[in-house]
C-alpha cells in the first residue's frame, strides 16, 4: 500500500485550488452536494469548505425509510464540524411513488432509484442555492463501475476522481474527518446490511493495490501474478473494468463528419 500514499498536504492544496478555479470559471461561488455519512462524500464536503468557505457549501442529507440511522448521524457530524448550511430531505415518498408500479423490483433497481431521486434533489437545490454540483465518487469506484449513472455518478465536477479509496481515507484523516466515518465499512446504504466490499467480492485494499498496478504502473496480467496477485482475481477485476468502461467515459455520440463537440476548445473562437 506504500505506493498509494500521497503527499497529503500537497494533494489537498491541489484539489482545493481545482475546486475554487472550477467554480469561479463557471461564474459561481457556491457548491451543492449530497453527504451520505460515508468517507467519500465527507471528504468532498471538507475539501469544498476549505476551498470556498463553509457558507458557500450546501450539504444535503437524503435518507430513505430503510436507511441506517447511523448514516444520518455521521452526515450530521460533518455538517456540525464544518458549520455548513444543510437540508434534510426524506426521499421515501418520492421513491415509493415510482416503485409502487414495480413491487417486485430487485434491490439493485431499488437502490438505483434512490440514487437517482437523490440526484434530482441535489440538482434542484443547485438551482435554488445556486451552486455547482460536486461529485463524491473515487477512482476505485469509477474503474469498477460501482456507481449509478444519473445518480451518484452525476456531477458538474469531481475532486475525488483521481483518488483511490485508500487515498480518500488518507486525505480524510489529514483534514480531520471524524474517525468513525473513516473507519466504518464502506456502504452505499441502498438496502439494509449492504456493504461495498461484500457486494464487490473483495476488499478495497486488495482492489486498490491491483488497480494501482494495472493503471498507474501499466502492468499486465502476468506482471501482476508475479507480484503475488492470483490470476483469478486479476482477470475478474480486468473483466469488470472493461464491462463497466461505459460508466467512466462520456457517452458515445454519432457523427456525420462535422466537428465533434468534445474538441470544441481546439477551435480559435473557443480556445
Amino acid at each position: 500500500m506504500k505506493k498509494l500514499i500521497l503527499n497529503a498536504p500537497q494533494a489537498i492544496d491541489s484539489l482545493t485550488k481545482f475546486i475554487k478555479t472550477t467554480v469561479e470559471n463557471a461564474g459561481f461561488s457556491k457548491v451543492v452536494l449530497g453527504v451520505s455519512g460515508g468517507v467519500d462524500s465527507s471528504l468532498s464536503a471538507f475539501l469544498s469548505a476549505q476551498a470556498l468557505g463553509a457558507k458557500n457549501v450546501l450539504v444535503l442529507c437524503m435518507p430513505y425509510k430503510t436507511s441506517s440511522p447511523e448514516s444520518l448521524e455521521h452526515a450530521n457530524l460533518v455538517i456540525e464540524q464544518l458549520g455548513v448550511p444543510s437540508l434534510t430531505i426524506d426521499i421515501s415518498e418520492a421513491v415509493d411513488a415510482v416503485l409502487v408500479n414495480f413491487p417486485d423490483a430487485s434491490p439493485v433497481r431499488r437502490g438505483n432509484m434512490m440514487a437517482r431521486i437523490r440526484m434530482i434533489n441535489v440538482y434542484d437545490q443547485s438551482a435554488a442555492f445556486p451552486g455547482l454540483v460536486v461529485g463524491t465518487g473515487n477512482k476505485t469506484e469509477s474503474l469498477l463501475g460501482y456507481s449509478t449513472l444519473h445518480g451518484d455518478g452525476a456531477f458538474d465536477f469531481n475532486p475525488l476522481a483521481d483518488l483511490y479509496k485508500a487515498q480518500v481515507r488518507q486525505l480524510a484523516a489529514e483534514l480531520v474527518v471524524p474517525r468513525v466515518i473513516i473507519d466504518k465499512p464502506p456502504s452505499a446504504d441502498l438496502w439494509v446490511g449492504q456493504t461495498d466490499e461484500e457486494e464487490l467480492g473483495y476488499t478495497y485494499d486488495e482492489m486498490d493495490r491491483l488497480l494501482y498496478a494495472l493503471v498507474e504502473e501499466g502492468l499486465n496480467t502476468g506482471d501482476c501474478v508475479k507480484k503475488g496477485f492470483s490470476e483469478e482475481f486479476v482477470q475478474s477485476i480486468i473483466s469488470r473494468v472493461k464491462k463497466y468502461r461505459f460508466k467512466s467515459t462520456l457517452p458515445l455520440v454519432g457523427s456525420v463528419g462535422q466537428h465533434p463537440l468534445v474538441d470544441l476548445e481546439q477551435l480559435p473562437a473557443f480556445a
